[in-house]
C-alpha cells in the first residue's frame, strides 16, 4: 500500500507516520510537508509543495496512491475564519482533489475534532463541519476521525508552544480521563493503527469515527512483518 500523509511534522501526524513505517503493509509514504523532517526511513518519501492549496507541481509524486491521511491542521486561537478556512478546509479538499483522479478505491482520512458541526455557531467547529461535509460528499472511501483528548506517545508533541504546555500540565491526569471518560480519549498511536484500519474497510462500517470507534480500530494488529 501507498500512502500519502500531510502533517507528519504535528502531534497526531508523527503517530501517524510511525504507524505507517512499522506496517509491513505499507510500501511507501510520501510525507507532504512545508519543510524537511527530521526522519530517514527506506520506506519515507518527503515532497514540498510551492502552494498547498494548488499541488500540481507534486501531483506526480501521487501515482499509484492507496491511502491519504489528512493530519494537517492549526490551533483557530489567533485566526480569522477565512484564515482557519484555508488551513483546515482549502488545503484538504486540495488534496482530496489531487489524488481522486487517481484511484476511485482510494481511503481518505481527515483528522477532525469532537464537536465538529457545519451548522455549528463555534468558528473551528462549523469550518471543520463544512469540510467534513464536502469530503464526504465526493466518490472515494473518506472516513472522518472525531478524537477528543489525544495522549501524546513515543516522542509525539503538539507544533505550537501553546499546546505544548497544556499538555505537559495536563499529561499526569491522562490515566484517571482514560478511566473516567474512557470514550473521550486516545492516543496518537491508536490514531495512527486505526488509520491503518480504516483502509481496510473500503467504505464499509460507520464513516464519521468518534473515540471509541478510533481505539477500537486501533486495537487491531498492524501487519505482519516488521520493516
Amino acid at each position: 500500500m501507498k500512502v500519502v500523509l500531510f502533517g507528519a511534522s504535528g502531534m497526531i501526524g508523527h503517530g501517524v507516520l510511525r504507524a505507517c513505517l512499522d506496517d509491513a503493509g505499507v510500501e511507501s509514504v510520501i510525507a507532504v510537508v512545508r519543510r524537511p523532517l527530521a526522519v530517514q526511513h527506506p520506506k519515507l518519501h518527503e515532497v514540498v509543495p510551492a502552494d498547498f492549496t494548488d499541488l500540481t507541481d507534486v501531483a506526480t509524486s501521487f501515482d499509484g496512491t492507496d491511502a491519504c491521511f489528512f493530519c494537517l491542521g492549526a490551533p483557530s486561537a489567533g485566526l480569522t475564519e477565512a484564515e482557519y478556512t484555508r488551513v483546515t478546509h482549502d488545503y484538504a479538499l486540495a488534496a482530496a482533489h489531487a489524488l481522486l483522479p487517481l484511484n476511485d478505491e482510494l481511503t481518505f482520512v481527515y483528522v477532525s475534532g469532537a464537536g465538529s458541526d457545519s451548522a455549528s455557531t463555534t468558528m473551528w467547529a462549523r469550518v471543520k463541519g463544512r469540510t467534513e461535509d464536502a469530503l464526504l460528499a465526493l466518490p472515494f472511501h473518506a472516513y472522518i476521525f472525531r478524537p477528543a483528548y489525544i495522549r501524546p506517545r513515543q516522542g509525539a508533541r503538539p507544533g505550537t508552544r501553546s499546546y505544548r504546555l497544556m499538555y505537559a500540565a495536563t499529561s499526569w491526569l491522562y490515566p484517571l480521563l482514560r478511566r473516567i471518560f474512557p470514550k473521550h480519549t486516545t492516543t496518537t498511536d491508536t490514531l495512527g493503527r486505526a488509520m491503518l484500519g480504516v483502509t481496510r474497510l473500503k467504505g464499509r462500517g460507520p464513516r464519521v469515527l468518534a473515540s471509541t470507534e478510533i481505539n477500537d480500530l486501533g486495537a487491531l494488529p498492524l501487519a505482519e512483518g516488521k520493516s
